[in-house]
C-alpha cells in the first residue's frame, strides 16, 4: 500500500499549476525514475461531457448525513451541466480494509511503523496506536482474544507475516486492482465521484475512528489519483438528520462518530474525485468541474 503526498491549494488551477511544476523536462532530468510524462494540458482544458460513475455509502463506515447530501447535490449540478452519472459499487471494501490494507500495513507487526517515531515527539492522536504497536505479541494476542470484537485491530497488528505472506497479499491487491479497472471499464466510466471522511472531527475523536477511512483508503490499496474539493458547509439541517443518526448497526464506533461530528455547522463538506492510474490530468480536470458548479 503506497503512502502518498498530496498537495494542498486554495484552488485546483492552484493545483493543476503545481502538477505542471512537477511534470516538466527539468524534473525528469532532476529524477530519471520519474516516468517522463509531461502534464496533458489538453485533456485538463477539456470541456466534453464525462461519463461519471458516483456512490454515496461504500457499505463499510456509514457517514454522516451532510457527506451523502454533499454527493448527491454534485451529482445534480453534474446531471444539469450535461454529464451522464452513472450508479458505481467498488467490490468487498470489507476486504479491503482488513485483508489488504490493515494486515499488510501492519504485516511486520507495526515495527516499520513505530521506526517513523523513533527519538519524535508522538501526536496525541496517535499516541493509542503506538502503543499497541509497542506491547509484546503474547499480550496483544490475549487482548485480541478477550476484548473481540472491539479491539479487533489488535489481532490484525500482532502477527508478523512471513515473506510468503507478503508476496500473497501484495498479489491479492493486483487482483482487486484488476478487478475494479475490470468493472470501471465495462461501466464505461472516465471518473468517479464519492464520499470523504469529514467534516472535521472535534479534537481527540480521529484516533478512535481509524475504519472511518475507509472511503479514502481505498485509493491508496488502488493506487488511483484522487482528490478532494469542497462543494457545501454543515447546515442547522444536517444536524438536525445527525440526532437520528445511527449508522450501520447503532454500536460504539456508529456512537462515536456522531459524537465526533457534532457541532459542525458551517464546517466544510467536501467530496471525493477518482480516476484512473495515471490519469491524473483527467483527476483535476474532474476536481475543477466540481467546483466550478458548486
Amino acid at each position: 500500500v503506497p503512502c502518498a503526498l498530496g498537495p494542498m491549494a486554495r484552488d485546483v488551477d492552484s493545483l493543476a499549476l503545481c502538477m505542471k511544476a512537477l511534470l516538466c523536462q527539468e524534473m525528469f532530468q532532476l529524477d530519471p525514475s520519474v516516468p517522463p510524462i509531461p502534464f496533458n494540458e489538453e485533456v485538463y482544458s477539456s470541456s466534453a461531457p464525462l461519463r461519471v460513475g458516483y456512490y454515496d455509502t461504500d457499505g463499510y463506515f456509514p457517514l454522516p448525513p451532510c457527506m451523502r447530501r454533499a454527493v448527491k447535490e454534485a451529482r445534480s449540478a453534474l446531471q444539469a451541466a450535461g454529464h451522464q452519472l452513472v450508479p458505481f459499487s467498488p467490490p468487498r471494501i470489507p476486504y479491503v480494509m482488513n485483508e489488504l490494507f490493515m494486515k499488510t500495513f501492519f504485516a511486520d507487526g507495526g515495527r516499520a511503523f513505530l521506526d517513523v517515531f523513533t527519538g519524535n515527539i508522538v501526536d496525541p492522536g496517535l499516541k493509542p496506536q503506538v502503543n499497541s504497536c509497542k506491547m509484546p505479541r503474547l499480550v496483544k494476542k490475549l487482548l485480541a482474544l478477550l476484548l473481540k470484537p472491539l479491539l479487533k485491530d489488535v489481532a490484525i497488528i500482532s502477527t508478523r507475516r512471513s515473506v510468503q505472506e507478503m508476496w500473497d497479499h501484495h498479489h491479492q491487491i493486483q487482483v482487486y486492482r484488476s478487478q475494479v479497472i475490470s468493472q470501471w471499464q465495462e461501466l464505461q466510466l472516465d471518473v468517479v465521484l464519492c464520499p470523504v471522511l469529514g467534516p472535521a472531527f472535534t479534537t481527540g475523536y480521529p484516533r478512535k475512528l481509524l475504519g472511518a477511512i475507509s472511503s479514502t483508503m481505498l485509493y491508496n490499496v488502488l493506487n488511483f489519483p484522487a482528490g478532494v474539493v469542497p462543494v457545501s458547509t454543515v447546515t442547522e439541517a444536517d444536524e438536525e438528520e445527525l440526532k437520528l443518526y445511527k449508522g450501520c448497526c447503532d454500536d460504539p464506533w456508529d456512537r462515536t462518530l456522531k459524537q465526533a461530528v457534532s457541532g459542525a455547522v458551517g464546517m466544510p463538506v467536501a467530496v471525493q474525485c477518482v480516476a484512473l492510474p495515471w490519469q491524473e490530468e483527467l483527476c483535476l480536470r474532474f476536481m475543477k468541474e466540481v467546483e466550478t458548479l458548486s
